[in-house]
């Protein structure tokens, strides 16, 4: 069923930062989020917290969703979120996942990212997540 929301597709940007070079699970959320019905954009691997705010700026994404696997998640993730900021955009949904302690998510969520997805997070629960969470910003 296509995900869509106030006449338009979702535009999720799928984003891989830093020195992480595993991306087989952001390559399982790319067609995950593609089969909803959704406009799926990769970053490909090692993108940098401008290059994925030149990405959102370029491309009008609704989503990004950021995924790390390497440790990095305190530093990249509020980077990302600082740097949308300067660029003056605020009305997109930002959400992160990979191997994040659940320790880690409060602090995330204070830097402004929408939600954090562990591990075992079914793929329809971050579809659902995304779809709400968008529709809330377009009724801005």
């Amino acid at each position: 069923m296509k995900q869509k929301v106030a006449s338009r597709s979702i535009k999720i940007l799928v984003a891989k930062l830093g020195l992480d070079g595993h991306d087989r699970g952001a390559l399982v959320l790319c067609r995950a989020f593609r089969d909803a019905g959704m406009e799926v954009i990769y970053s490909g691997l090692f993108a940098t917290p401008d290059r994925i705010a030149q990405i959102v700026e370029d491309e009008d994404v609704d989503v990004v969703a950021m995924s790390l696997l390497n440790g990095a998640h305190g530093t990249l993730f509020p980077r990302v979120v600082k740097t949308l900021k300067k660029k003056g955009i605020k009305d997109v949904l930002i959400v992160g996942g990979g191997v994040i302690p659940d320790i880690d998510h409060d602090e995330l969520i204070k830097a402004g990212v929408d939600h954090v997805f562990g591990p075992g997070t079914t793929l329809q629960t971050i579809i659902d997540h995304i779809t709400t969470g968008v529709s809330k910003l377009r009724k801005i």
